[in-house]
């Protein structure tokens, strides 16, 4: 007998969230059967081992329940191997130097094909006739590799049925193998701790909650339980049905292939169901297409492949992805019904009145060209503005502001971005010189402390989150949060800060004075590394611990925890977003964010530096192709003469020298009557857009309008001309993601006829404008871009191939800088600089009408104003309309319950929603999610604005609650995951499967199994 088996430590996150040692060259050997390879010391044994059979292409150690970025589980015993005599499990040994393994051997065989024999005890291998038969499957491979002939436990099917209760997967308990692949990415990946296993149990199975049901569990629909399963006992339900050639019949038609297949197998063995599944297998490749995209929705970036059947979507399989490896959220795995929604546009459409009329393509293009041209001549260029989108690609932003520029010849040019990350970057830009993340979210997992400032970065950036979410479970990293929601992760927050609205800059400033008075500040970093430092000290005089307190509502014992915690650590991140940024003062609190990050010297190493998460796919890209007002690509100035010489003498024109109106100057720009066409990209600006109503009003002033969208959005009732363009899925091109990282999305789909991607119909329009331009491909709008801007000079489709990326700046010679500042700052003498601020208070307050702070932001399962997300069905059941959040005391005060139906009325508009009573909010705050066309919360939102940046104040609203009688039904269905309730462990707790009385360790000769 082997010596009782015990868990393997696992190890702190070294390269993003892998169990494997950074790309350095191996520092031990050890001899595998006979032969010396090379390997790291303390690194996982089954690395090490499959890394040399990659290299060597030879077979593989068996593996079922062991994947790289979930690390040991432990529980399917199938990687036994022999380390100086010992029978031990390779996923669970560390590398020691000079070990003696060996892979084979009949005491190795035994113990593998025993474990894998129990494995087969709980999962009928019928894979001819299985929509999981698609060379992917980790029980088939291994049967096929192990190649088993019978198996020696019969088959033992559960006391349970299969689970349909959610929209999007359903859970086959019989065919489950009890890997604990799900239980440990939900425990320990994602960490939203829904799914665990009851050991103890007679017939053990997967429990969601504990034995709910998975659609009235806190299940989120993330998907990681389904990408990890190795069979089909989890399963996408647009695969049922749908992938195999055999697998769409009748059920009754299905159980007797099965059954067939079950009599054929003591005869043949398995070997002949293999080869036949095998055949049935490779006929597949024929018909199922996966192509690799990069999502649509949040900044994190996550890509993933795409299985289509047709214009069937069967799966969305994320494996490779240099920020996500096999993670998503429900959006990414599940949210693309959209781009097959019926009322897609597929036809350009031209205002005749109140109303529209379709127009082919040609009418459409030639008219916007009329007006365009009559429009400047009769008012000049600077008449008409362009705004690109957040959705778009990095080619078409940059095609959207060079037909602005070089063809219209004004700097009217904006993005989306101005509404929630300008402010962000513009602190950035203040005191390190570059207007981004630091670093990867792998330098987040490595920071010994991250303190998220006014982001709901859990369901805002559910990817990114659940790195987050790991270090602070696994690997002790400290959590900080400030915020004024008692949200996910600031319930699992070491210190949760819950300030009075728009207060950040002042406690983020005052214990930035604590660390400088009370010798906490990192003086030698500050010494070498930073300008300004006696100036920026002088004007830190107003912030004092005590006056912190009285501003913010918070504990001075509070601050000073918070500050010893930032001195004490080794490394600190800070994340923020539109909860700083979206406030009149964004801008400074957002450089008070990295006055705090230098003082402390936390930039220029892993596990430190500034994370503006941003908060749509391609927000960073739009702007660093130069869709703003002020920069061409690659934040150049426009009135740098070098920069505007080099853009004419590429481009072939003369340029304007002055900075151009942004989108919030452009709305009072028609208001005034200066800007009389506007051409519109991609984005829902009439609802979108903060004081909402003040938005449509200025459309309708407009003399001629553009709205470009694969759908008749709220903006597009105001348009002129609307053209049908396409999603993500229907094109190729780049986006560049929170991180700074730029990568490739391959063309899905054919676009829906009539429809076409925005850089066609932005090209074909400059051309009617006699532009000439001949583009055949994104990529040739990308080579131009990066001659053009040294940010991105060494940036081509060939160095992006695949799920290879690249993070900016990069260099001619194709080099990247995942960590940014690691040599100096980006300024001229390489040094920061302390950037003094100053504060005034939030612009808009309440009083006695206006008596409630209404603070809103995003959700979860919906994106943005819901226009993708309402579209999916599984999505709009678990979450089918907005609500507005109102704190148990708030709703006892003034008698409401979740369903009132409520008037909330603001000194700009008003909106009818129902209430949704929870203990997120506190007091006399309320929440509004912005994810509504029809009660959308920027009718409520005011036009001020960070004077800095004139992003938008959405977050400092101010109104008054009119309880109305109607009383409906709760906003949220019982199928909410906000409504279950998670069952936090440790992983799989494997050893609590090793207790049971009829587990043994493998490899004791108890059971021989045949050959």
């Amino acid at each position: 007998m082997a010596a009782t088996p015990s868990l393997v430590t696992k190890p702190l996150l070294t390269k993003s969230f892998l169990n494997t040692p950074p790309d350095t060259t191996p520092d031990t050997h050890l001899s595998v059967n006979g032969l010396t390879i090379p390997a790291h010391a303390g690194e996982l044994l089954i690395s090490a081992l499959n890394r040399h059979a990659e290299a060597t292409a030879t077979k593989k150690v068996p593996q079922v329940c062991y994947l790289p970025q979930m690390g040991p589980i432990q529980s399917c015993d199938t990687c036994m191997v022999q380390v100086d005599g010992e029978l031990v499990r390779a996923c669970a040994t560390r590398v020691t130097a000079n070990m003696q393994v060996a892979t084979e051997g009949e005491r190795v065989d035994i113990a593998q094909r025993e474990a894998f024999d129990r494995i087969l005890q709980n999962h009928m291998l019928y894979c001819t006739v299985c929509d999981n038969n698609n060379q992917n499957c980790t029980v088939h491979n291994t049967t096929a590799e192990l190649d088993v002939k019978h198996q020696a436990r019969e088959y033992r099917p559960k006391p349970y049925e299969k689970d349909m209760s959610n929209p999007f997967y359903r859970y086959d308990p019989n065919q489950c193998i009890l890997c604990g692949r799900c239980v440990e990415a939900c425990q320990n990946l994602e960490v939203n701790e829904t799914l665990s296993i009851n050991w103890e149990d007679p017939h053990p199975r997967v429990l969601w909650d504990g034995g709910s049901t998975i659609g009235e569990s806190s299940c989120v629909s993330c998907g990681h339980c389904v990408t990890v399963c190795p069979c089909n006992a989890l399963m996408e339900k647009s695969m049922l049905g749908q992938a195999g050639f055999f697998t769409g019949i009748s059920k009754e038609s299905l159980d007797g292939m099965i059954d067939v297949v079950k009599d054929v197998e003591p005869e043949t063995g398995y070997g002949a169901i293999l080869r036949l599944s095998e055949i049935e297998s490779a006929m597949r490749e024929s018909r199922i297409h996966r192509t690799k995209t990069v999502c649509t929705y949040c900044g994190v970036g996550c890509s993933f492949d795409v299985w289509t059947k047709d214009r069937h979507i069967l799966k969305v399989e994320p494996a490779d992805g240099p920020t996500n490896g096999v993670s998503t959220c429900i959006k990414g795995k599940f949210g693309w019904d959209y781009v097959n929604a019926p009322d897609r546009l597929t036809k350009p459409l031209i205002r005749e009145g109140d109303k529209f009329r379709e127009a082919s393509w040609d009418e459409a293009l030639d008219l916007v060209a009329r007006r365009f041209t009559e429009i400047k001549a009769q008012h000049g260029p600077d008449s008409l503005a362009f705004i690109s989108s957040s959705k778009c690609t990095n080619e078409e932003s940059y095609l959207m502001q060079k037909l602005a520029r070089a063809v219209i010849g004004t700097n009217n040019i904006d993005n989306c971005s101005r509404y929630c990350q300008a402010p962000a970057t513009m602190g950035l830009f203040r005191t390190v010189g570059y207007g981004g993340d630091s670093g990867s979210i792998h330098d987040i997992e490595n920071a010994s402390l991250v303190l998220i400032v006014g982001s709901n970065t859990a369901e805002s950036h559910p990817v990114l989150a659940t790195r987050v979410k790991r270090a602070h479970k696994l690997h002790g990293q400290k959590l900080i949060v400030a915020d004024l929601r008692e949200h996910e992760m600031a319930r699992r927050a070491d210190v949760f800060l819950h300030p009075k609205p728009g207060t950040d800059l002042v406690w983020l400033s005052a214990i930035t004075r604590y660390l400088l008075d009370n010798g906490l500040a990192h003086d030698d970093f500050l010494r070498q590394w930073v300008n300004g430092l006696d100036e920026y000290k002088k004007t830190l005089a107003p912030f004092t611990m005590e006056f912190a307190s009285q501003t913010c509502g918070l504990p001075v014992e509070t601050l000073e925890k918070v500050a010893h915690m930032i001195a004490e650590a080794s490394g600190v991140c800070i994340l923020w977003a539109m909860g700083v940024t979206q406030q009149s003062q964004g801008s400074d609190t957002s450089t008070a964010i990295s006055n705090l990050l230098l003082v402390t010297g936390n930039y220029m190493r892993t596990g430190t530096g500034a994370y503006p998460l941003r908060g749509h796919n391609n927000v960073q890209g739009a702007g660093d192709s130069g869709a703003a007002p002020n920069t061409v690509p690659g934040y150049q100035s426009v009135d740098d003469p070098e920069v505007r010489a080099r853009f004419e003498s590429a481009w072939k024109v003369k340029l304007p020298s002055t900075k151009g109106l942004d989108n919030h100057q452009m709305v009072d720009a028609i208001h005034e009557g200066k800007l009389k066409s506007l051409y519109l990209e991609g984005e829902e600006m009439a609802i979108v857009d903060s004081n909402a109503n003040h938005v449509a009003a200025a459309f309708s002033k407009l003399d001629f309008f553009v709205v470009q969208d694969i759908f008749f959005s709220t903006t597009c009732r105001f348009a002129d001309v609307v053209l049908p363009a396409t999603p993500s899925l229907e094109k190729e091109g780049t986006f560049t993601s929170t991180e700074r990282r730029i990568q490739r999305l391959y063309q899905v789909f054919e676009p829906i006829p009539g429809s076409r991607p925005d850089w066609k119909i932005t090209q074909d329009i400059a051309n009617r404008l006699n532009a000439n331009w001949n583009y055949a491909h994104p990529s040739e709008i990308m080579s131009e871009m990066a001659s053009l801007a040294p940010m991105l000079a060494g940036v081509n489709y060939e160095r992006l191939e695949g799920y290879k990326s690249l993070q900016w700046p990069v260099a001619a010679d194709g080099s990247d800088q995942p960590l940014l500042y690691t040599k100096k700052f980006n300024f001229p003498d390489g040094k920061a600089r302390l950037f003094p601020v100053s504060w005034s208070g939030p612009v808009e307050k309440s009083n006695t009408e206006f008596d409630l702070h209404l603070n809103n932001g995003r959700l979860l399962e919906h994106f943005h104003e819901g226009n993708l997300t309402y579209r999916v069905k599984g999505i709009q059941e678990k979450t089918p309309d907005t609500f507005v959040e109102i704190s148990p005391e708030l709703a006892q005060e003034r008698g409401v319950q979740s369903g009132t139906w409520l008037l909330l009325i603001s000194r700009y508009g008003q909106v009818r929603v129902r209430a949704l009573v929870t203990d997120r909010v506190s007091g006399r705050e309320l929440y509004m999610p912005m994810n509504s066309t029809e009660s959308p919360v920027n009718r409520l939102t005011s036009s001020i604005t960070d004077p800095v940046t004139h992003t938008p104040a959405f977050k400092e609203a101010s109104v008054h609650m009119q309880v109305l009688p109607e009383i409906g039904e709760s906003p949220l269905p019982r199928v909410n995951p906000r409504f279950g309730h998670p069952t936090p462990q440790h992983g799989v707790e494997v050893e609590r499967k090793w207790k049971r009385p009829d587990y043994h360790f493998p490899g004791n000769g108890l059971v021989q199994i045949k050959q």
